[in-house]
């Protein structure tokens, strides 16, 4: 995964993949039918399954603040990833250039990436209902244009502004201030 944050999958060859991974072609062949399983295996273990676990972790009656730590934890997870890496100039638009790639060459890949967002924008809906029904969240808001923004927050950091790195202190404030907007003091 490091070798495709670093270089990008389209410039990743299998002899680089064999010296990264210290395997030999013919064992790199047993595991992984081409470069392309290899690199959809990465995608899906340092993004589809930790977001798997993080929407699957959120009960039904949670609220808004539930859902927060929810997406924190999936991107705590994330930026654990992004620091085991031996190379440290890797960041989330690197990240965000791999998603690009992936959802570029692999239709299923964007498939699956779409269901997990609409997913986590129909949890976000729900928690804030769950709030609203609980007396915790003012009534009269776009429930779903609310869900939408919440679902959108973590991907509000543009590279070109000089966030290249994603800030989590940064990202918890950002939920905390949306959810003070709906919440009912």
């Amino acid at each position: 995964m490091e070798l495709y944050a670093l270089k990008g999958f389209q410039n990743v060859s299998i002899t680089d993949l064999q010296i990264a991974l210290d395997m030999g072609r013919g064992t790199l062949y047993y595991y992984f039918k081409d470069q392309d399983e290899l690199f959809l295996t990465c995608m899906e273990t340092y993004f589809f399954i930790p977001k798997q676990r993080a929407l699957q972790s959120v009960p039904d009656t949670a609220g808004v603040k539930d859902m927060i730590e929810a997406m924190m934890g999936y991107l705590g997870s994330l930026e654990e990833a992004l620091m085991s890496f031996d190379t440290k100039t890797i960041n989330t638009s690197n990240v965000n250039g791999l998603m690009f790639s992936a959802c570029s060459k692999f239709p299923s890949f964007s498939r699956q990436a779409k269901r997990l967002a609409l997913k986590e924008q129909e949890l976000w809906r729900k928690a804030i209902l769950n709030d609203q029904r609980l007396g915790r969240a003012r009534r009269g808001i776009d429930v779903e244009q609310t869900a939408l923004i919440f679902a959108h927050v973590k991907n509000s950091y543009d590279s070109a502004l000089g966030m290249g790195q994603m800030n989590f202190q940064l990202l918890r404030k950002t939920y905390s201030e949306l959810h003070n907007l709906i919440k009912i003091e």
